[in-house]
This record gives C-alpha cells, structure tokens and sequence, in this order.
C-alpha cells in the first residue's frame, strides 16, 4: 500500500501520482540551462525540474539560499528567455546554441534577472503571448506569462520545430492531470 502523502523523490509528486513513468526523452541540439530559485528546488508544481528530466541537453543551476548567487556555465552562443522587448516571431540566425530559462515565480525572476550580473548582454528571446491551456499548475500573475516548460517548449518550437514543443507540452498537460487527481487546485 502506498502512503498518499509520500511523494516520489524524482518528480516530487505524490508516488499514487508519479510522474517518473511519462517523461519522454527529448533529444535537443539547444543546449537549455534553467538557472532555478532555490525556492522552486523542492515544489512539485516546479515545472522547470520537469523539462529538465525529459531534456538530456539541459543543465539546472541553482540561485539563492545556501546555493548563493548561481554560477552560470560558459553562455557562449545563449540566448535569455524573458518577457522583455519586442516579441521574436521568427528563429533567430544564427540559432541559438543555448537558452536560459529563469525558473522562478515571476517576482523572483524579475529579481534574479536584475542581479546575475551573468545575463547582462545576453540577446532577449521575448515569445509572443499565445493562447493558454485551461488548467495550470500554478495562477499565472498576467496574460501571457507561463511557466518554465511552456516558455521552454515555445522556445524550442521557434528554434527547433514542432516534435521538442509538443513533447513537452504533453508532459506539462500529464503534469497539471496528475496534479489534480491529488485534489491539488489546479489554476484555470
């Protein structure tokens, strides 16, 4: 028998929900670095862990807490994934070799943006605003603003086509689904 409130220690649900069994690998020539709040380190509404275990060619940096300011890799040929600037409607050329996602609310986002003196000079990868599924792992703060898989997936569409973004937004609807058999409210 399985304790409804053991949660499993990969994907952070609960174990009568894990997740671990539906996550695809999602081969990828962009190398994504999801630099995490170290707040978000722990939460199983944390999407950017997800798209982590299903993309091989992503990197999680810490930021914060006992972490301190995140270390950032070498970001040669990267791109910053923030709602800032004109929207990018088109891949850009050359594409680019990295991404950074900001995995945080959008609060902490705003502030790590601000302070890792790392990002400074990074081209802006702005996604236009695209309809939302209904259901979501979290209440998000504006029209618009995703979470880290979705902004990851809309990115890769751009970048990469069709196969890497679908990928991961079936992953993300499986996420919200079993989020909601818990009883979670699941934002809509």
């Amino acid at each position: 028998m399985i304790d409804d409130h053991v949660r499993c220690p990969r994907c952070l649900l609960q174990r009568r929900v894990c997740l671990c069994a539906a996550i695809p690998t999602v081969v990828t020539r962009t190398r994504i670095v999801i630099v995490r709040h170290h707040l978000e380190r722990w939460r199983s509404s944390n999407s950017g862990r997800l798209a982590h275990l299903a993309l091989p060619n992503s990197e999680i940096v810490d930021h914060g807490g006992t972490a301190g300011v995140a270390v950032l890799p070498s970001l040669a040929g990267a791109w910053l994934v923030f709602p800032e600037g004109e929207p990018v409607v088109t891949s850009p050329v050359p594409a680019p070799r990295q991404l950074v996602v900001l995995d945080a609310t959008w609060s902490q986002a705003r502030r790590m943006f601000r302070k890792l003196s790392g990002l400074r000079g990074l081209p802006i990868l702005r996604l236009a605003d695209a309809p939302m599924p209904a259901a979501r792992l979290r209440e998000s703060p504006a029209p618009g603003r995703v979470s880290t898989i979705e902004a990851i997936a809309r990115a890769l569409r751009l970048i990469e086509g069709e196969a890497p973004a679908a990928a991961l937004e079936a992953l993300f609807a499986v996420a919200v689904a079993r989020a909601a058999a818990t009883g979670r409210n699941v934002a809509g």
